[in-house]
């Protein structure tokens, strides 16, 4: 129980950070979350990311500071295995699975809920 506890606090601490933000700056969306990925991926190059999502678990992992690690690993495995060119492909095939669901589930949810433009 208090795994889950723990989780929905840091969660909702990140999103509430991330509210502020977008209440108090004049900051877009699209560059909150382009921070968030590469807050996430500079936290995992300074060794911290692993202790922090083994402390939060999903409220750690789920946010786009997930994101920005999940690519940080594949990035760092590719450039283990093939090099200085790994540093190109690492984060693409690392991060493929979850884009790609976004995506597929993101369609579905237009086809089933018929969404409109606003005016």
């Amino acid at each position: 129980m208090m795994d889950y506890l723990i989780a929905f606090l840091v969660g909702g601490g990140i999103c509430a950070l991330v509210q502020i933000l977008m209440e108090k700056t004049k900051l877009m969306p699209g560059r909150i979350m382009v921070l968030l990925v590469v807050t996430g991926t500079v936290i995992s190059f300074l060794g911290l990311y692993e202790p922090f999502q083994e402390f939060a678990g999903a409220g750690a992992s789920v946010p786009l500071l997930g994101f920005g690690n999940v690519l940080m690993k594949g990035v760092k495995e590719a450039v283990d295995e093939q090099g200085f060119l790994g540093a190109f492909a690492g984060g693409f095939k690392a991060g493929a699975v979850g884009t790609s669901a976004a995506l597929i589930f993101g369609y579905l949810a237009s086809l089933i809920f018929k969404p409109k433009m606003k005016r």
